[in-house]
């Protein structure tokens, strides 16, 4: 099973120098599991480009209209306690942001205890470290 962080689904929404990669990633595996927020998560870097000036006004709409295309065929791994417990655990020992936090813990909710049975596809430096930490496969 491969879970999905924001950082590696927004180069399938725009064009990217990983486009290529994450397109090659998605074919082997086509289920999308990420968390329930990631959808605005890609949201906000896409807005952010085009703020920036890096995606024009055009392409911002049409990537917000894949996203949304997109998103309805993920596996989301919903708000809970539980989550949001696990979260605040993994602040107290990895180096991570709140979104960051909740990525993996929604990631190893998914995986049901078993870490080594899912893949985190991901190019934040910091959530990949503390993936493999917590026993989570990692693809950059």
């Amino acid at each position: 099973m491969r879970y999905w962080d924001a950082s590696a689904l927004v180069p399938l929404l725009v064009r990217d120098p990983d486009t290529a990669r994450r397109q090659a990633q998605l074919e082997v595996d086509s289920d999308v599991v990420t968390w329930w927020a990631t959808r605005v998560e890609c949201a906000s870097a896409l807005n952010r480009l085009a703020r920036s000036g890096d995606l024009a006004e055009r392409m911002l709409r049409a990537s917000l209209h894949k996203l949304a295309g997109f998103s309805a065929t993920w596996i989301e791994v919903l708000p809970s306690d539980g989550l949001r417990s696990g979260a605040l655990r993994l602040l107290r020992i990895h180096a991570l942001r709140a979104a960051d936090a909740l990525q993996l813990s929604a990631c190893l909710a998914a995986c049901g205890g078993d870490p080594g049975s899912m893949t985190l596809i991901c190019a934040d430096t910091r959530l990949r470290e503390a993936a493999d930490r917590e026993g989570v496969n990692v693809l950059d």
